[in-house]
């Protein structure tokens, strides 16, 4: 039976014995085992492969877990038989460089630093699979699970240079990171965007300050959307209108913005919006106007009571009813805003369990406001805008019933005749 020797030195003999020099026999006999290696590793990491994703596909059939179906997408297998053909090569380069042992020590250590690449990235396929996988779960959809794994990862290639360094230079990781001591400071300066962005997403995290799926607004960079990614450096917003800003997370920490969180997980939404009514169309109600007004159902009720408590007071206080500035009247400003609540009471996209009322605003130069204060139950943009919508199409309809105007800046519209030719 032929030794390792022999094996290994079969094209060397050959060389040799058709008359070339020792030398260059042993440099031949080398391509030629090179040459062989390489061909036999190609064929066995599409073979290694194939096998790992038929296995892992297989497994996937049978079960109806996802998580081996990311395995895939993140390219675990390809790396696993990446991994283990290193390790073959590992095993048969002595065979190879039999007669360079200084050689062998330098490709060695090529393919040691290659096989931690490859280990740095199964880890990372394997954390971005478990990412991927616990994002599919409710619990988990609106953590910055990707965060995470970058924070890791970071320590994984800092482990996996620190281990290289001493591959390297046969030194202690202990010298590795007294140089890193010594560059501090550039460290500092080229990672400050990492590091800031390291500690504001622990902040954002652990103060829950801002989730995915989360609706913000941060005017000063024109974001207003959903956050549908958080990582370590950035926060990326998808605007309604289907852009999508990226802001640096840190800025989270150093900057205002506003969170909707609160509103979706409440029982409604804000309505908050005026009518604004000219001053010169706000007066005393006369009998007439009253006893119009009563036709109107929402206020019945309202203006029988009033009327009836108008009348008395009037008449215990002998009040003198040729002017209506005597005595106790009402308004026609002050029953529009009672029938507004009334209004509000009785539409069932309104949440009566939450504040509801109209309010009088200090006078301005366009008029007096009147604002409505409500919370619809639709939380969803599309329903609550039309809501609103209905709600102030009704009352911008109903403002004259009531002899009030609206205020609408004065304008002009001009006639341009048409010169005829």
């Amino acid at each position: 039976m032929p030794t390792k020797e022999q094996i290994v030195h079969y094209f060397y003999r050959l060389f040799r014995d058709a008359g070339i020099e020792k030398d260059m026999a042993q440099y031949l006999n080398a391509l030629i085992g090179i040459v062989v290696l390489l061909i036999v590793v190609y064929i066995l990491d599409k073979v290694v492969k194939q096998l790992f994703v038929k296995l892992i596909s297989n497994i996937s059939n049978r079960t109806k877990n996802q998580f081996d179906n990311y395995l895939v997408k993140n390219n675990a297998a390809g790396l696993t038989a990446h991994l283990f053909i290193l390790l073959f090569i590992v095993y048969a380069l002595p065979f190879v460089l039999w007669d360079f042992p200084q050689t062998y020590i330098y490709i060695e250590k090529t393919v040691d630093i290659f096989a931690t690449f490859v280990v740095v990235l199964l880890v990372q396929s394997v954390l971005r699979t478990f990412s991927d996988y616990l994002n599919t779960m409710p619990t988990f959809r609106d953590k910055p699970i990707h965060s995470y794994v970058q924070v890791f990862m970071i320590f994984a290639w800092l482990a996996a240079v620190v281990y290289i360094f001493t591959l390297l230079t046969n030194k202690s990781p202990w010298t590795f990171f007294s140089a890193l001591g010594a560059l501090s400071a550039v460290i500092l300066l080229i990672f400050k965007d990492t590091i800031l962005g390291f500690v504001a997403s622990i902040q954002v995290t652990v103060n829950d300050m801002v989730r995915i799926g989360d609706w913000i607004t941060m005017d000063k960079y024109s974001a207003d959307g959903d956050v549908i990614e958080i990582s370590l450096a950035t926060v990326k917003i998808q605007n309604f209108d289907k852009t999508i800003t990226t802001i640096p997370t840190y800025y989270l920490i150093s900057d205002s913005f506003r969170n909707w969180r609160g509103m979706t997980r409440s029982e409604g939404r804000r309505i908050k919006r005026s009518i604004l009514l000219k001053v010169s169309s706000i007066h005393y109600l006369s009998e007439e106007e009253v006893k119009e007004l009563k036709n109107i159902d929402l206020i019945r009720g309202y203006l029988e009571t009033m009327d009836s408590e108008v009348n008395n007071y009037n008449k215990e206080h002998n009040s003198n009813k040729t002017l209506l500035l005597n005595g106790k009247n009402m308004t026609n400003l002050g029953v529009f805003r009672i029938y507004i609540e009334e209004y509000l009471k009785q539409n069932p996209h309104i949440n009566n369990d939450m504040i509801m009322m109209s309010r009088q605003l200090e006078a301005t130069p366009q008029g007096v406001p009147l604002e409505i204060y409500a919370f619809s139950k639709s939380k969803e943009w599309l329903e609550y805008e039309k809501v609103v919508s209905d709600i102030f199409d009704h009352l911008f309809a109903a403002v004259p019933y009531f002899n009030l105007q609206l205020f609408e800046a004065p304008s002009n519209v001009l006639a341009i005749k048409r010169e005829k030719r």
